[in-house]
């Protein structure tokens, strides 16, 4: 059976390959993508003092680090049985609404735009930010550095640092924002609307506009029947900061809403052994491979998993763009996945309008911004990385040391529909032993479209990982494999 490899696969936070297989016929038989990174903070966070969780986990990734800032901060809230006064929330969440508005513009520009700005089969030296500029115009490229820079002074100013920020505590935040920072923020967070609806109407204009690219959007090697994930706030319309964990169904009813503290009780985590990423799997429909469908128990976050398991968004030019979007691609849910882009941009307009809500708040001002704790014990975060949903669980001993933290990171709760993702666009694009760059892109437009972190998704409790070393002689023959399961 012939093989093909991808390594490195491209534009995206960590490492992986694709590994494809063709039978005689020259199809598809089967793919695989492997994750061969390790990141192994569940293990190295124990012994440490449960305070220093929000710094310790920013660092698992330099893309993510505000997302896992606040997922701990908010699991410390629960083990120190403390609740934040309502402007520390309000801090919070807008200094949240500042990373995902950099985070969303870094990947629809630089990661996974470029495969429609500039087509999935141009050059690769031009399928990334420097041919989007040379497609899109100098100009443009001016406005999507300078709206991504605002997110990140946004949450500079509010968390001391634009990456791996430090004011996250448990019971608030260490800082709050004067007259003058409202007004900066304000009139960055206006302009971050106006550029968010560009971005829309860009998307409208090359992809939406263009015959080729809906088809592609709708054709069947990029959809994946699964269970949609997202938080969701009181009305059920999409809240990235707080609120119920809600899994929406193939069909798109209602199959659960329940809280953090019960992860356990409906998520459970599969190990194969080909990959370091776990695959999480809904317990109540339970582990049937990886197959799609109303059977099976995946299913996806982020923000197409976001918008389908939301009612709707609570600002109101993201809705009328949640809508369009629903309303053009076939009504609810959407199970294509190149429809995560648009998702993206829609969740653009959200945060932005968002963000300038917040500022707006009368008491944005206000220096209660901090609860004293009470005794340590068993905590559980939730939150909305750009990449879905992340979850935070520690325990912690009497002296506030954690002696056991467990992650389920945004990616992780991706893993079983990425692969799936990646096996399905090969079978449908690779046919008669026809392959070549334009279309091995298009396989990985099928993982890059969840914008995935691999980098975060890969964690081990034990602290120990496989190893294989393979040893040579000078003529490549194998002399001798050592493993270490």
């Amino acid at each position: 059976m012939k093989s093909i490899v991808i390594d490195p696969i491209t534009r995206l936070e960590g490492h992986g390959k694709i590994n494809i297989f063709l039978n005689d016929k020259g199809n598809v038989e089967n793919a695989y993508l492997q994750i061969p990174e390790l990141r192994g903070f569940e293990k190295f966070c124990q012994g440490r003092r449960a305070e220093d969780m929000p710094q310790i986990t920013s660092r698992i990734c330099g893309v993510c680090p505000v997302a896992h800032h606040f997922g701990a901060a908010k699991a410390l809230d629960s083990a120190f049985k403390v609740d934040p006064p309502p402007v520390a929330k309000k801090l919070r969440e807008l200094m949240y609404s500042g990373y995902i508005i950099y985070d969303h513009i870094l990947h629809f520009y630089f990661l996974g735009g470029p495969d429609f700005v500039v087509g999935p089969d141009a050059p690769p030296g031009k399928r990334n930010i420097l041919g989007v500029i040379e497609k899109a115009g100098i100009e443009i490229g001016k406005e999507v550095i300078k709206h991504r820079a605002y997110g990140q002074k946004i949450t500079a100013i509010l968390g001391g640092k634009a990456t791996h920020p430090v004011s996250g505590l448990p019971g608030g935040v260490s800082k709050g924002l004067n007259a003058e920072e409202v007004k900066d923020i304000e009139k960055m967070s206006r302009s971050c609307v106006e550029f968010a609806k560009f971005s829309l109407q860009l998307f409208e204009d090359i992809v939406l506009k263009n015959k080729a690219y809906v088809d592609l959007i709708l054709s069947d090697p990029y959809q994946l029947k699964t269970y949609n994930m997202g938080l969701v706030d009181d009305k059920n319309k999409l809240n990235f900061y707080d609120g119920g964990i809600r899994v929406t169904g193939p069909d798109d009813k209602e199959l659960m809403k329940f809280d953090v503290k019960d992860y356990q009780q409906e998520i459970a985590e599969r190990v194969e052994k080909w990959s370091y990423m776990k695959f999480p799997y809904l317990k109540r429909v339970g582990w049937k491979g990886f197959v799609d469908g109303q059977d099976s128990g995946f299913y996806r976050v982020g923000p197409l998993g976001r918008v389908n398991a939301a009612d709707g968004m609570a600002t109101p030019l993201a809705q009328k763009e949640y809508d369009r979007m629903f309303e053009t691609l076939g009504g609810r849910p959407i199970h294509s996945t190149l429809a995560f882009h648009w998702a993206r941009l829609v969740e653009l307009l959200y945060v932005s309008e968002r963000a300038l809500e917040l500022t707006l708040e009368e008491d944005i001002t206000s220096d209660k911004i901090r609860n004293p704790v009470g005794e340590p014990g068993e905590g559980f975060g939730v939150i909305e990385a750009a990449r879905g949903t992340l979850i935070h669980h520690y325990d912690v001993d009497e002296q506030g040391l954690i002696k056991k933290a467990n992650l389920i990171v945004a990616t992780t709760n991706n893993a079983g529909p990425i692969t799936m993702s990646v096996r399905d666009a090969a079978k449908g694009l690779i046919k008669n032993n026809v392959v070549n760059d334009g279309l091995l892109n298009m396989v990985e437009m099928a993982f890059r479209a969840y914008d995935p972190c691999f980098g975060c998704a890969t964690h081990c409790m034990p602290g120990t990982m496989p190893l294989i070393a393979n040893i040579y002689d000078k003529n490549e023959r194998l002399i001798r494999s050592i493993k270490r399961n």
